[in-house]
């Protein structure tokens, strides 16, 4: 098994097999860059760079490891990003001196993530967020429409989504303001305002596209998977009271715009390749442009905590899994480009909540407390039907492998109240 030279624990999260890239600014100062996360460290891709140790790479010599967003690196495309990821596990590998050996610059490239302040990873043009699971959206069509309508005719023919709001997308930590907005509850006349009352988290992943495609010209369903730069972590806030009053008939707007808080590290595709497995089996079969290889998805471990401001410590309310998943990841790209809309280097695709089928396996409140009738309780003797101020979210995710973890850290955030 390839190793670092740079300890690792087989429960990190960051071992040489993952080698996750980020944007970064040392807490002493300076200007933000990029690096890539190895145990409890960062290597500064600008100081390698510099050095002239990517000089064999096609995106080295650019500056671009020099820029507070992998934007420009997402967009040289995949024979790239695998030359850089080959290079960068080579300069790590325990057999290897270079790096190793050279004092001064390891000093120089290697720093601890906690001397560090983690920035968002890209400029996110646009942000489309879809529905993709099927135990979710059967789930809330139960809530809503009853069980015999539970889901939409169209939706195991097509991957439904949304375009999101992408200047409200916020790095993990960042905290989050309890909206306000226009509601009608079933039982009044009229619609008030006033501070959302249900509040709810969403177990996501999205992924960052790279190199994008040309207006007019969409991506096969076979190729979609060479325009992924990489996976994050994604908690989509949503104000359910707010969104069943507003969504129809043209679906989310106002409680699902305030807030989308993604994790740090985006974790190469590359990385996960190892866990692939099959998705859920299709009925109906897809139309031809959506037909994808049996092993389109990856078995990704999911957990969701929540810690109340009274409680010491988070405690876990969910788990569940991205292979889940109805429509894959490629699935889900094709239909979005079928019309021929161009997608571009940072642009967010995100899953939808997922959820799979045991009632700890629900990805969002709406369905754990089954729509606030059968309140979740916690260790502590405390109560969640939704979430309420100064409640922390903390989600994390990891293949695991034979000594080794491919994670995502965690993408938190904690709820604040509304304005006054």
């Amino acid at each position: 098994m390839l190793r670092s030279f740079i300890e690792v624990g087989t429960d990190s999260h960051f071992p040489i097999q993952n080698l996750p890239y980020g944007v970064f600014r040392p807490k002493r100062g300076g200007e933000g860059r990029v690096g890539v996360a190895i145990g409890e460290y960062i290597l500064d891709l600008s100081v390698i760079d510099d050095a002239g140790l990517l000089a064999d790479t096609a995106a080295g010599g650019k500056g671009i490891f020099h820029q507070s967003s992998l934007n420009a690196f997402m967009a040289l495309g995949k024979s790239t990003w695998t030359e850089v990821r080959r290079r960068l596990q080579q300069l790590l590998s325990a057999d290897e001196p270079t790096l190793r050996d050279h004092v001064k610059l390891r000093e120089a490239a290697l720093l601890r993530q906690t001397d560090v302040q983690m920035l968002l990873p890209a400029q996110i043009g646009d942000y489309t967020d879809f529905y993709a699971s099927k135990e979710h959206a059967t789930n809330v069509g139960i809530m809503f429409r009853g069980k015999e309508n539970a889901l939409m005719p169209n939706w195991t023919h097509l991957p439904v989504g949304y375009h999101g709001r992408a200047s409200s997308v916020v790095l993990s930590g960042t905290e989050v303001r309890r909206p306000k907005g226009q509601m009608k509850a079933p039982d009044e006349a009229t619609p008030h305002f006033g501070a959302c009352r249900q509040l709810d988290f969403e177990l996501e992943m999205g992924w960052f596209i790279g190199h994008g495609n040309p207006r007019e010209e969409p991506i096969s369903v076979e190729n979609a998977e060479n325009h992924i730069f990489g996976l994050v972590l994604v908690n989509d806030w949503s104000a359910r009271d707010i969104q069943s009053w507003e969504y129809q008939p043209l679906g989310p707007f106002l409680a699902k715009n305030f807030a989308t808080s993604i994790s740090p590290w985006v974790v190469p595709l590359a990385a996960l390749d190892p866990f692939r497995v099959a998705g859920p089996r299709q009925e109906p079969e897809p139309l031809p442009y959506l037909q994808t290889p049996d092993k389109a998805s990856f078995d990704i471990r999911l957990e969701v905590h929540l810690r109340g401001s009274g409680m010491e410590e988070p405690e876990r309310i969910a788990t569940s899994n991205f292979r889940h998943l109805y429509w894959s990841m490629s699935q889900q790209i094709a239909h979005h480009t079928v019309t021929g809309c161009n997608l571009r280097p940072g642009d967010l695709l995100a899953s939808g909540t997922i959820s799979g089928p045991e009632k700890e396996s629900r990805g969002c409140m709406l369905e754990l407390g089954w729509r606030g009738t059968e309140p979740i309780e916690l260790g502590n003797g405390e109560k969640r039907a939704w979430l309420e101020d100064g409640d922390q979210v903390v989600m994390t995710g990891w293949c695991q492998g034979d000594g080794y973890r491919i994670g995502f850290g965690e993408v938190t955030g904690c709820v604040m109240p509304a304005l006054d």
